[in-house]
């Protein structure tokens, strides 16, 4: 983890005897919509590891899109992952990431595909951490660091049709904090802010994302009619590619607090926002990009300079869990992100125990999800 901040005394060693990958396609009955995509099933990309001392580990591998990239994904794994680092003595989960990435180097130029080689090593990390933590019989949020293992939590990924019913089944979940997709035109998204706005009870919250669907003149405009309803947030208004000068300039010119970095892909990328400060909710996909060992520290440099760090997840139940450790573990005020569409499969590996809008972690060994689930998954 934060190779600074925090002080590991136990034996965090490891030697991989094995690397499993298997793909999950969950059907759903309704699509799942963004501004650039649909998917109409969900897929979760699971990974297993296993260490000499015969424990195992999870991790999740982000395969969202496109439709065809998450079988490519596994073969990732198994191909050019697992040969690199099988049967190989590591000091520390750190130093096996840092194998990963310094062995993937040269691949990751060649094929143009930093993308996917970053999400695949960050499922194997956190795989890597959740056996840690079981060898060492704690919860992942302990052996990171945490002294509370209860988060605030929200509602995402609420499509633009049926949205009320959407906001009515995550309240009857337990939330109290719910985000609605826009960018899907100007009638669309003004009818479904409004609504959510008029929806809302004492204590409750509502956030947007546009899922980087609108051009910066676009998002200017956007924002003329989005602040009176107050969101929490508006969530990467535009594409993550657009020069931070041009995003400073639509922070100054709303009252709408900005939130992003979901599809960064490196360190220098979570630095140059921290100290630029162009978003005030910085959000990190575990699963995506860094795994623990990286993401951990992103969010405690994100909180010590006055930012808000909010994990950013919308896959299976591991990347969830995950994605929970590492908030709890980061500290600040910040959000879990609970994807509110169908998911069978990801209810099974990590049923949530959400109250009023907060979430709290077992104190079991590792991640703390369903292992049956995903062993058999794994046949």
């Amino acid at each position: 983890m934060t190779r600074e901040k925090t002080k590991m005394t136990d034996d965090m060693s490891l030697r991989l005897t094995a690397i499993e990958a298997r793909l999950v396609r969950t059907p759903i009955s309704t699509p799942v919509r963004t501004s650039f995509g649909v998917m109409h099933d969900r897929p979760t990309l699971l990974v297993r590891v296993t260490d000499a001392s015969g424990v195992q580990g999870y991790g999740e591998v982000w395969c969202n899109f496109p439709v065809c990239g998450a079988e490519h994904r596994v073969r990732l794994v198994e191909s050019e992952i697992a040969p690199r680092i099988l049967d190989q003595d590591f000091a520390t989960p750190q130093a096996c990431y840092d194998a990963m990435n310094t062995r993937l180097r040269i691949l990751r130029l060649q094929t143009g595909e930093p993308g996917p080689i970053a999400q695949t090593i960050a499922g194997v990390d956190i795989a890597i951490w959740d056996m840690v933590a079981k060898r060492l019989g704690k919860p992942l949020w302990a052996l990171l660091g945490a002294d509370h293992n209860r988060i605030p939590a929200y509602a995402s990924g609420i499509n633009p049709v049926g949205v009320l019913d959407t906001v009515a089944r995550a309240r009857a979940a337990g939330h109290r904090n719910f985000k609605v997709k826009v960018g899907f035109g100007e009638d669309t998204d003004r009818a479904n802010v409004e609504a959510v706005a008029g929806d809302l009870r004492e204590g409750e919250t509502f956030l947007l994302d546009a899922n980087q669907g609108w051009s910066p003149q676009e998002a200017r405009q956007a924002m003329t009619w989005i602040e009176g309803h107050n969101p929490r947030w508006i969530e990467e208004p535009m594409p993550v590619d657009t020069p931070p000068e041009t995003w400073h300039a639509l922070k100054q010119a709303t009252s709408v607090p900005i939130a992003g970095a979901e599809n960064f892909l490196t360190r220098a990328d979570y630095d140059a926002v921290t100290k630029g400060k162009w978003l005030d909710f910085v959000q990190p996909d575990i699963a995506k990009w860094g795994g623990f060992t990286e993401c951990l520290p992103v969010a405690r440099n994100v909180v010590a300079n006055g930012l808000t760090y909010c994990p950013h997840s919308l896959g299976g139940g591991i990347a969830l869990a995950a994605s929970a450790h590492v908030l709890a573990a980061a500290g600040g005020p910040g959000l879990l992100e609970c994807d509110a569409n169908e998911n069978a499969f990801r209810d099974e590996v990590f049923p949530l125990d959400l109250a009023e809008g907060w979430v709290t972690l077992a104190d079991t060994p590792g991640l703390g999800v369903d292992t049956a689930a995903l062993d058999r998954a794994f046949g």
